[in-house]
C-alpha cells in the first residue's frame, strides 16, 4: 500500500509538472541533431528526484551526503534545461556534487587514488549517460534494467535500504509510462538523465564497495561500449566530443536506418540486463574467471557494435 501512495503521488506530480512545463515554455524544438520532428515537453525526468526525496523523507532522512548532491545535481541540470548556463557554474555544483556522493561512499577514507578513480567513473558515467538520452524510451528501458539488476543484488547482499531502490524503480516507471511511446509525451531533459545517474551510480557504488568486486560496472556494458567507442571514434575525427551529435549507435538505427526508436531502446534495455544476469552468475568465481568473463564479454560485444555500427554507415550514410 505504501508503495502504491508513492506511485500515485509521483504520477500526480509528474502531471503537475507537465503543466508547469507547458505554461513556461519548458520544451524540446526538433534540429538538425535531434532524434525528434515535433516538440515535446523536456525535464520529465525531474521525477527520479521526487521519488529520491520521497525515500529521504520517509526514510528517516537516510544517506544525507548523497542526497544534498543529488539536489545540487538536479536543481543545476533544471536551470540548464532552461536557461542553458555556463559550463564553469554547471562543472562546479557537478564536482562539489560528486565529492558529496564520495563522502557518502566513504571514499575519503581509503587511499587518496580510490576518491580519484572514482570521480573519474562517475564523472564519465553520468556525462555518458547524459549523451544517450537520445531517443524516445532509452533512458527509461536502460534505468530499468539496471535498476532491476540492483534489486536482484540487494536481494541476494543487502548492501543498501531495499526501498531506495523501489521508490527509484516507482520513480522511472511513471516517466516510463509518458516517455516509453511513439510520441513522448516528455522527454528526460539533462534534469532526469543525470539525477537518475547520479542515483544509480551511488547505489552501484556501494554495491561495488561492500562486496570489493568490481565485476558489477558490467551492469552499464552497453552504454559503456556505445559511449566509449563513439568517443574514441570523435576524437580520432578532431570532433568536439562535448558538442551535441547524432552519430552513436542507437541514433544511427533508429534515424538512418529507420529502425523503430521503441525497439532500439527496449532492446539496449534488454542487452543490458540479460549481461546483468550473466555477471550475477560469475560473480562469486575466481578472480581469473571473472577477469576472463569480462575481457571476453567487453571484447565480443565491441566487434558485434563495431560491425553493425559500420554495416549501418555503409548502407545509410555513404
Amino acid at each position: 500500500m505504501v508503495y502504491f501512495i508513492v506511485f500515485i503521488t509521483l504520477l500526480i506530480i509528474e502531471l503537475l509538472y507537465f503543466k508547469l512545463a507547458d505554461r513556461f515554455n519548458i520544451i524540446d524544438k526538433p534540429n538538425e541533431r535531434s532524434s525528434h520532428s515535433t516538440v515535446t515537453l523536456r525535464g520529465g525526468g525531474v521525477i527520479f528526484y521526487f521519488a529520491a526525496l520521497a525515500y529521504f523523507i520517509t526514510s528517516g532522512f537516510e544517506y544525507p551526503g548523497f542526497f544534498l548532491g543529488l539536489t545540487m545535481m538536479t536543481i543545476i541540470s533544471f536551470l540548464d534545461d532552461v536557461f542553458t548556463l555556463s559550463n564553469k557554474i554547471r562543472l562546479l555544483v557537478h564536482f562539489t556534487s560528486v565529492l558529496l556522493m564520495a563522502y557518502q561512499l566513504d571514499l575519503f577514507e581509503m587511499p587518496w587514488y580510490f576518491l580519484l578513480i572514482g570521480f573519474i567513473v562517475v564523472v564519465g558515467v553520468i556525462n555518458a549517460y547524459n549523451f544517450m538520452d537520445g531517443i524516445n524510451g532509452i533512458t527509461a528501458a536502460y534505468s530499468l534494467a539496471v535498476g532491476g539488476l540492483l534489486l536482484l543484488a540487494n536481494m541476494e547482499i543487502g548492501f543498501i535500504d531495499q526501498d531506495f531502490l523501489i521508490y527509484t524503480m516507482l520513480g522511472v516507471l511513471v516517466f516510463t509510462y509518458f516517455n516509453f511511446r511513439n510520441k513522448a509525451k516528455c522527454f528526460a531533459g539533462d534534469v532526469g538523465s543525470v539525477a537518475i545517474a547520479f542515483i544509480l551510480l551511488f547505489a552501484l557504488g556501494l554495491l561495488i564497495l561492500s562486496t570489493g568486486n568490481l565485476i558489477y560496472i558490467l551492469f552499464l556494458t552497453v552504454y559503456g561500449i556505445d559511449a566509449v567507442w563513439t568517443i574514441i571514434r570523435r576524437l580520432a575525427n578532431k570532433e568536439n566530443i562535448f558538442k551535441a551529435h547524432r552519430s552513436h549507435l542507437y541514433q544511427y538505427l533508429a534515424n538512418e536506418a529507420k529502425v523503430n526508436k521503441l525497439w532500439v531502446s527496449a532492446s539496449y534495455g534488454i542487452i543490458q540486463f540479460v549481461i546483468g544476469l550473466l555477471v550475477l552468475q560469475v560473480k562469486d568465481l575466481p578472480d581469473n574467471t571473472q577477469i576472463m568473463f569480462a575481457v571476453a564479454l567487453l571484447s565480443i560485444l565491441s566487434f558485434i557494435y563495431l560491425f553493425i555500427k559500420t554495416k549501418v554507415k555503409r548502407k545509410y550514410l555513404v
